[in-house]
């Protein structure tokens, strides 16, 4: 690849570490890339930005160039004058000095969809006020497995009839929360021509409500968040430590739900588990429809490998997409950079992409994701410490001999692996899904009330037993 395509493909790869509204704020129209041999420079407008993007996303972008090309670049920072100025912030370090989000800054992921302003078109069109704005997901490329089905259904009931509930979408990160929040927003604006919608990050939340505050706009603030007929904020673990916004958020959401307006929030826990966002604010959240959304399964990875190489215009063999939903497991924005190094590569050489062209353009990218643990080696691991049988965890046994160590290995399964429900339950029996959860919640509270476990004639200790298991992962 010649520098540009490098700078191209690792702006791609860049977005898909730190999230794309991140990326639009920090290095979507302000900040460059420039390549000379292996020293890649980062030019921000400001010193503000240099010293933010130095501190908080180097790693990312030191990551980004070694994915895409293949070698550790040498990062230098400096203030590139030849940019358009953009706002001078303080430097962050706390609540009341967090970098406000505008406009002047780079286009942050703030959606107004109706009557407002700022707004963004769902289906890749223009704005009603004639500029150009980036593509929402829409549901229809939402690549669903199984266990992920009940969150997709409800994310189509809030955006096709809002007001009915309040939606809270949960689970690790790159799972696909995000994508629906943005189906959300196409959709609504497809079916409710005039609702007005707005559509942003807990922390673009914070920093317009601080902004309010230093402006003496409090008043416009709350009249445009209270008004609104759906509001979706995504990340709102953001807001732990930030008293003065949730206490704004509790009442804004207090009102909506007072006049049946749609809320749909994201988190990366479930909210029984963000206690630091205050009992009040919690038990909202807890009112509505509560949804995990669960890693992919390979049937699933599958079809996010066959989405993207259509989107990125890229004909990937059959035998090279089993390769890649196989090996790349961890999430879906490592399957885009995948793609994308895939793309590039076939590209540069000028060659079709074949088989062992993968193996050798993603071998160093899967060797990076380190050692990974399977279920085959937490049942193994599992059966040694617990003195049973190879296979055993398989079986359709249901003495405690067997079903505690199972209920162990699954609860290990979801620790450990990024294994769906239904990859877990049928490794281990054929089992349903909901029997998976269902041994997690009776792990947890044999943690939580220090329950021994009497198994085969012995007394076992939940928290030494796990430390045990674990000790024999990490072996090997």
């Amino acid at each position: 690849m010649d520098d540009k395509e490098i700078v191209s493909a690792l702006r791609v790869a860049l977005a898909g570490r730190v999230g794309q509204d991140r990326y639009e704020l920090w290095f979507g129209g302000t900040t460059q890339f420039h390549v000379a041999g292996q020293t890649l420079t980062v030019g921000a407008p400001t010193e503000f930005f240099q010293q933010w993007i130095r501190a908080n996303f180097r790693k990312q972008i030191e990551q980004a160039c070694f994915e895409v090309a293949g070698w550790h670049p040498r990062v230098e920072f400096r203030v590139d004058p030849a940019e358009p100025p953009a706002p001078k912030e303080p430097m962050p370090s706390s609540e009341s000095n967090r970098p406000l989000q505008s406009s002047r800054a780079g286009p942050a992921l703030h959606v107004v969809v109706g009557n407002g302003h700022g707004h963004a078109a769902p289906r890749g069109k223009a704005s009603p006020n004639g500029k150009a704005c980036r593509r929402l997901a829409s549901f229809d490329d939402f690549v669903c497995g199984e266990t992920n089905q009940i969150a997709l259904r409800a994310a189509q009931r809030a955006a096709r009839q809002p007001g009915e509930t309040p939606l809270f979408l949960h689970g690790p990160t790159s799972v696909g929360k995000t994508h629906l929040l943005e189906s959300i927003c196409a959709e609504a604006r497809k079916h409710h021509a005039q609702l007005t919608v707005i559509y942003q990050s807990a922390e673009q939340f914070t920093s317009y409500f601080i902004e309010s505050l230093r402006g003496s706009g409090l008043p416009s603030f709350r009249r445009k968040y209270r008004g609104v007929g759906l509001l979706i904020l995504d990340d709102l673990h953001f807001l732990v430590g930030k008293r003065a916004t949730r206490i704004e958020l509790l009442h804004t959401v207090d009102t909506l739900l007072r006049e049946g307006r749609q809320l749909v929030f994201a988190a990366d826990e479930p909210p029984g588990r963000l206690t630091s966002l205050g009992p009040e604010l919690v038990t909202r959240l807890q009112s509505g429809a509560v949804c995990r959304l669960d890693p992919p399964d390979h049937a699933t990875r599958l079809g996010i490998v066959r989405q993207m190489a259509k989107r990125l215009g890229v004909r990937v063999p059959d035998d090279v997409q089993q390769y890649i939903a196989s090996r790349v497991t961890s999430h879906a924005r490592e399957i885009s950079g995948a793609l994308c190094r895939l793309q590039a590569t076939s590209e540069g050489l000028r060659q079709p992409v074949t088989l062992a062209m993968a193996k050798d353009t993603l071998g160093e990218l899967i060797r990076q994701a380190g050692p990974v643990v399977r279920l085959p080696d937490i049942e193994r691991a599992v059966c040694e410490v617990f003195q049973i049988d190879s296979g055993s965890l398989q079986s359709t046994g249901r003495t405690r001999s067997v079903s505690y160590p199972r209920m162990l290995a699954m609860w290990l399964a979801r620790k450990h692996t990024r294994a769906a429900l239904s990859e877990i339950g049928s490794y281990f029996g054929r089992r349903r899904h909901s029997t998976v959860v269902s041994a997690q919640h009776r792990v947890d509270g044999w943690m939580a009330e220090g329950t021994p476990l009497d198994v085969a004639h012995q007394s076992w200790t939940v928290d030494e037993t796990i430390r045990q298991i674990e000790r024999k992962l990490e072996a090997g």
